[in-house]
């Protein structure tokens, strides 16, 4: 028999769920599911579970995992045979507000692409757009988003232009009070601190952003984008900075600042100490490959010498996503399989770690019974395959992760549609 579901919440409603015990869904025996996904090669790192299972999905809630689910018990059915079923694939940094930012995609257009079914807008919006980031595209949106509010309040919009030439824009209070009336969405504060973004402003843009989560009140992250900081001794300041739990994306970029000197944590083939003590006291190391944020050979190096990624994110925007990289999520996945990271290791770099770092686990990034429905069916393509980085490094790879279908909240994407239809 199937086991029975436990709602997940998260915050304080679900420690309060907690302490007064589970909450059973009401499902017979020959109740129907509304979805089973059939056969498939199941991966959920957050579980530690490998090997052929079949999912039952009902009211948009995964209600078991079983060797085998009857076929007269399922209103619709995936054939899943051969491919590998995963968590929906949790994407930390990525850019998702078009119209209000210059560089966002629609996120529901990258589902086929990667198979994401949680997005987290890396700063698109700052205190004086994130209204309209809320109001007009998460809530139309199917993927779920969150957001990191970027310092300036201007976010995005002015892209490719640096939005914090004018220090002014990096408002502390109000970046603050969008974080705090926004804390069901709003994981923390997005900050870029390349020499092309913010001038000659040094450590102040970080600090503030900083300040802002601390005044905020939520326990909120701080994102902080790297690559081409002005000079070595600011990039050791910044890596200083950060707090255990602040988020380092671009960890393993190769780009120059203005002068074309190299001032990222890998310098001449070596990892800044700062570095290293900084992963040591538990800051977050993430990929953010982007269109010129991913080196393999500063990847190589930094994950030699202690300072390996704790997420793989894409950076996909409407710029990089057009690069030669491909800085797809399910594509930069498949290049640490290149480095020798296993397939498990990226998944969980793709899943449940972004879940748990976004503050949503077990809500999102597992196959747990009781949560959300949100499921990556992809294909493990196994061959020969060539991999570049955002400065032509090419790297031989043997296999790579095709999507082949989404589910987000029990609803699968693309038809036959759901009637009627609805997601969450």
């Amino acid at each position: 028999m199937p086991a029975s579901r436990r709602r997940f919440l998260t915050g304080a409603a679900s420690a309060t769920l907690a302490a007064a015990g589970p909450v059973f869904a009401a499902m017979g025996p020959d109740d129907r599911f509304d979805l089973v996904i059939k056969g498939g090669d199941v991966l959920d790192p957050s579980q530690g579970l490998r090997g052929r299972r079949d999912i039952g999905i009902r009211f948009g809630v995964i209600e078991a995992v079983e060797p085998d689910i009857p076929a007269a018990r399922a209103v619709r059915t995936i054939d899943a045979q051969g491919r590998l079923v995963t968590p929906g694939l949790v994407d930390l940094h990525c850019h998702v507000y078009p119209y209000g930012s210059a560089a966002g995609i629609p996120a529901d257009e990258l589902i086929p692409l990667q198979c994401t079914t949680t997005c987290v807008s890396a700063g698109d919006a700052g205190a004086a757009t994130f209204a309209g980031f809320r109001r007009f595209v998460v809530a139309e949106t199917r993927t779920r988003l969150y957001a990191f509010v970027h310092i300036a309040t201007i976010g995005l919009t002015p892209f490719p232009l640096g939005e914090l030439y004018q220090l002014d824009y990096a408002q502390v209070d109000a970046c603050a009070r969008t974080v705090a009336e926004n804390a069901d969405i709003a994981i923390g504060v997005k900050v870029r601190m390349s020499e092309n973004v913010i001038a000659h402003n040094g450590s102040e843009p970080l600090r503030r952003a900083i300040r802002a989560c601390e005044i905020a009140g939520t326990g909120g992250r701080v994102m902080c984008h790297i690559g081409g900081v002005e000079n070595t001794a600011l990039m050791i300041e910044i890596l200083d900075l950060l707090r255990p739990g602040d988020i380092l994306t671009h960890a393993y970029t190769g780009a120059p600042n203005s002068a074309g000197a190299f001032t990222n944590i890998v310098q001449d083939g070596h990892v800044l100490p700062a570095a290293r003590a900084a992963k040591d006291r538990g800051v977050v190391f993430d990929v953010g490959h982007g269109g010129g944020s991913f080196d393999f050979t500063m990847a190589e190096a930094a994950i030699a010498q202690g300072c390996p990624p704790d997420t793989i994110s894409s950076d996909i925007h409407v710029v990089s996503g057009n690069t030669p990289g491909m800085p797809y999520l399910t594509w930069v996945m498949s290049k640490f399989m290149a480095l020798g990271y296993t397939l498990e290791e990226v998944v969980a770099r793709a899943t449940i770690n972004p879940a748990r770092l976004i503050n949503r686990a077990p809500g999102i990034g597992t196959l747990q019974i009781g949560a959300p429905g949100d499921v990556a069916i992809m294909e493990l393509v196994e061959g020969p395959v060539s991999f570049v980085d955002t400065r032509n490094n090419a790297r031989a790879g043997k296999a790579f992760l095709k999507p082949v279908q989404t589910v987000t909240a029990g609803i699968a994407y693309g038809r036959p549609y759901s009637a009627p239809f609805s997601v969450r």
